[in-house]
């Protein structure tokens, strides 16, 4: 059965736990747009999501439990002894990814801020940003959302914002398997 699905598209349990947290924010104003791939690459982001407090490409990973997570100078992030600088500055990519393409199907600029939330073993600190990723435990998905909301409350995206931006990045982000050129609207996975 695995072999016929490209491993980009398959739904992995990291990103089933992260698709569940987002989905009790909705009521918050927060949307998501689900293993989206990025046009002429073989990246997919896992969560694309938009609400009150910006947008954030959210990558869910599930690493081993008995090894240890920590990190060393805001740069460097560790699993057990192996070095995750690349999974960070692969995070950083996607994000940058999906604010050149979304900020150019609206027409002006667009921050995307790059998130990993990790399952598995125990994240030692709260939020940590290493290397310009926000990395955190997949259980502080919406305490992050939130905390996000409430620091940026004065420039929050409206709910017509929030509309505008999710079907731009549908547009130009398709669900992983499909093209863009194959000229279909692709409004599927939201929260």
């Amino acid at each position: 059965l695995f072999r016929s699905i490209p491993a980009a598209a398959r739904v992995t349990a990291a990103q089933r736990r992260t698709r569940r947290r987002l989905a009790l924010l909705r009521a918050n104003g927060y949307v998501a747009l689900h293993a989206r791939a990025i046009p002429g690459s073989d990246s997919v982001i896992d969560h694309l999501v938009i609400g009150p407090a910006g947008v954030f490409a959210v990558d869910s990973e599930y690493w081993d439990r008995r090894l240890p997570v920590r990190a060393s100078g805001g740069k460097i992030l560790y699993h057990g002894p192996v070095n995750k600088k690349e999974r960070l500055v692969h995070a950083r990519w996607e994000a940058a990814q999906a604010s050149l393409l979304v900020g150019a199907a609206l027409g002006h600029p667009l921050a995307v801020r790059p998130v990993m939330v990790i399952y598995g073993p125990t994240i030692p600190w709260a939020v940590a940003s290493l290397r310009g990723v926000d990395v955190f435990s997949g259980k502080w998905v919406r305490k992050y959302l939130r905390r996000k909301s409430r620091a940026t409350r004065r420039r929050h995206l409206t709910g017509p914002q929030i509309s505008h931006i999710y079907e731009a990045a549908a547009e130009v982000l398709p669900p992983c398997g499909k093209t863009a050129s194959s000229g279909q609207v692709f409004r599927t996975a939201t929260l």
